[in-house]
């Protein structure tokens, strides 16, 4: 008996082990299916897994909770209700929901966020009430639209989002403007410099001062557009200014010749309040001008381009953009160096741009004064010629910066350089003038000046000399090469063209800072005389065939050359002989 009821013990106790075992199990699962329920949510996972669910396809009870729900994050102001597709597939849904319903949502969206949903009120209600974002709704209705289902943690992980976004796109932009500054697509600057660029000195100045007989010029300060393609230079004024101004230009130093000026594009400076967007951004000045016209010919390269583009560009020290118009590439090539040492910039050209540069600083001309000179009480900084003579020996790298008095190189001759011309105002008698030079003491080197000249060799040529002398023409526009208390001869043909001649070289040899001599050639020195008489008019009283500048240029300077007296012009050699031994 006692075995028996010992084996009866034994099962049920086996019995009981495994029920509680069981009991564990389905406590265990339990409780494991009860804390997924409530973390999860799988009633959003059910129809998929990355939150978003077809409007047409979600059940009503899902879309009728889901909208209260995200109601109720607008009223948070969350990112997740400022989701463009949400409010799209909120406003689809509501759409197809009776105003009662409406009604109820949205008072269970206020009584579930009494705080938030009062400071967000007109988010709230436009939501309700199809205001913008149900308009948006229905005007895209037929394109396919999505709603946005939150999961878990939608909310928080889309404000994190959001967040890392923003920082995102503040490091891009700032990426963007390092490349853009690296590249010179903007030349450093930003956006942001479209904003308080007005300076209140230059509000109330005119854009333009045409008071210069030379050279009109536009100068201006603040919110600039420059657009090429509109050939118009844009002063962006605030919506309060009065300011109407319009000005029209050609920005090539030769004012009033019309001849000249027809080549030259014609530009419109105004104040605006109405302009086209930046493309383009300059965080240096801008300086606008043309290189038509003249240029071509040495002496007007000089007086018309590139000392009034020294004038008007020096004191930026290479911080400036050069906009050019009517350019022409073997120009800028021959001068590719004197640009290099103006601007650290390219060239852009101005013709062929279709950018909207926006600047801070431009100026629309050059500065120009007379012929071949600088007006110190003028110019920026009061720049000389002296200045610019310095310019162009350190440009093109001459090694000579003055003249060395005679003896202080032992068995050096003093050297003369002679200018030759090949076509008018040649010298006949070139052999005998070398020789009589020579038999003086000089070093005699000759050289031809023309349009291909090569400059970084000819500009060498000329510094290494102490006497440079030729009959008036562009090739003794050389003289800005010579160092410093050089001589420049100039031989004047026959005419009464001295005053001329002193205008084109003689001031700016002297304001340069070299010594300067004019020769008048007599009569008897002139080729005119194998054309007319000694009688003729034309040596009696040259002054009555002025007539204008083209009449005197043929008479006395196409048709005229030069058979020079060396026994008469001997003393002009002497008197420079002396000069360089004091």
């Amino acid at each position: 008996m006692k075995a028996v009821e010992r084996a009866k013990l034994v099962r049920s106790l086996r019995q009981e082990s495994r029920r509680l075992r069981l009991l564990v199990l389905v406590i265990g699962f339990f409780l494991i299916t009860l804390t997924f329920v409530v973390l999860s949510k799988p009633d959003a996972l059910l129809f998929n897994l990355n939150g978003r669910l077809s409007v047409d396809e979600a059940p009503r009870s899902l879309l009728i909770r889901q909208a209260t729900d995200a109601g109720a994050d607008v009223s948070q102001g969350s990112a997740a209700a400022q989701d463009p597709k949400l409010l799209d597939g909120f406003e689809d849904a509501e759409s197809n929901a009776k105003a009662t319903t409406k009604e109820e949502e949205t008072r269970a969206l206020t009584s579930s966020h009494p705080q938030r949903s009062a400071k967000k009120e007109p988010e709230s209600r436009l939501l309700a009430s199809g205001g913008e974002g149900g308009k948006k709704g229905k005007e895209g209705h037929h394109g396919h639209r999505k709603l946005t289902l939150p999961t878990v943690s939608n909310y928080t992980i889309r404000d994190a989002e959001d967040s890392d976004n923003v920082k995102q796109q503040d490091s891009k932009q700032e990426a963007e403007t390092k490349l853009q500054m690296v590249a010179g697509k903007s030349d450093g600057s930003d956006k942001s410099q479209e904003q308080d660029w007005n300076n209140a000195e230059w509000e109330t100045k005119p854009l333009c001062d045409f008071s210069n007989f030379r050279a009109n010029v536009c100068e201006m300060r603040g919110n600039i557009r420059i657009h090429p393609n509109a050939s118009s230079v844009m002063y962006m004024e605030p919506a309060s200014s009065k300011r109407n101004e319009l000005w029209k230009l050609k920005p090539y130093p030769r004012k009033g010749d019309e001849l000249c000026l027809s080549k030259v594009t014609e530009l419109t400076v105004k104040s605006s309040k109405v302009a086209p967007e930046c493309t383009k951004y300059h965080n240096v000045p801008v300086v606008v001008f043309a290189l038509t016209g003249y240029t071509g010919n040495l002496f007007h390269d000089f007086t018309d381009a590139l000392v009034p583009l020294f004038t008007t560009a020096s004191e930026f020290n290479g911080e400036v953009q050069f906009l050019i118009t009517d350019m022409a590439i073997w120009w800028t090539r021959k001068y590719h160096v004197v640009f290099k040492k103006l601007s650290k910039y390219p060239l852009i050209d101005f013709n062929k741009d279709t950018d909207v540069h926006c600047v801070k600083h431009a100026i629309v001309g050059l500065h120009a004064y007379m012929e071949f000179t600088i007006d110190p009480s003028k110019a920026p900084h009061n720049y000389t010629m002296v200045d610019f003579n310095r310019f162009m020996r350190r440009t093109y790298e001459l090694p000579r910066e003055a003249v060395s008095a005679l003896g202080e190189i032992p068995k050096a001759k003093p050297r003369l350089l002679i200018i030759s011309r090949q076509r008018t105002r040649m010298f006949l008698n070139l052999p005998e003038i070398i020789a009589m030079a020579e038999g003086l003491g000089f070093e005699v080197v000759v050289e031809e000046a023309n349009v291909s000249s090569d400059l970084s060799q000819f500009s060498k040529v000329v510094n290494s000399v102490d006497v440079m002398m030729g009959v008036h023409g562009a090739g003794l526009t050389n003289c800005v090469f010579l160092p410093h208390n050089a001589t420049l001869i100039q031989i004047v043909p026959w005419g009464g063209i001295e005053g001329v001649c002193r205008i084109d070289f003689g001031d700016p040899a002297e304001q340069m800072g070299l010594r300067y001599k004019q020769y008048s050639i007599a009569v008897h020195e002139s080729s005119l005389t194998d054309q007319y008489p000694l009688d003729h008019e034309i040596f009696k009283n040259p002054l009555a065939f002025h007539k204008g500048f083209e009449f005197i240029k043929e008479t006395f300077m196409d048709k005229q050359n030069v058979r020079l007296d060396c026994n008469r012009f001997k003393h002009v050699l002497l008197e420079t002989l002396d000069q360089l031994n004091q």
